[in-house]
């Protein structure tokens, strides 16, 4: 298993401190009860929203009078395993690199034997509600981001 965005998959697991977990359910599985590949980044969603959270950056984008958003420029994963309905699976998120007003998010999942099924990836940009364009990042910001860069 290797994606392009994993240069040590040892090194890069271990970066991982943050996790939610999630329960396959049947209406996100196929007929042979296979987790549907779409399936997956609505769970690095939940994990994401998650883990902004946890580092307390939901609190001013949900602000209504707030003026920044995040917003998804890009996104994949890469399947490992197979996830069947009922299974549990632990959803790790991390900042890997912080731009002036981007994040690049990286996403692990693993069942419960602790194998990882699929890996992903995706940047983030806060953008200013009025004009629609990106926003840098505060230094405190920055900061929330670097602690989860190992």
């Amino acid at each position: 298993m290797r994606a392009g965005y994993i240069e040590d998959l040892e090194a890069w697991e271990k970066g991982f401190s943050f996790y939610t977990e999630v329960s396959v359910r049947f209406s996100e599985t196929d007929m042979y009860g296979h987790l549907n590949n779409t399936v997956p980044f609505t769970y690095f969603e939940y994990a994401r929203i998650e883990y902004f959270k946890k580092v307390m950056l939901m609190n001013d984008w949900l602000n209504p009078k707030g003026e920044k958003i995040p917003v998804v420029a890009d996104l994949q994963c890469d399947y490992q395993k197979q996830v069947f309905f009922d299974e549990k699976l632990h959803i790790y998120v991390k900042a890997n690199s912080v731009g002036s007003s981007s994040v690049d998010i990286h996403y692990m999942a693993k069942n419960t034997k602790g194998d990882i099924v699929f890996t992903g990836r995706g940047s983030i940009v806060q953008i200013d509600k009025k004009t629609g364009k990106s926003a840098k990042w505060t230094e405190q910001e920055k900061e929330v981001f670097q602690k989860s860069i190992y």
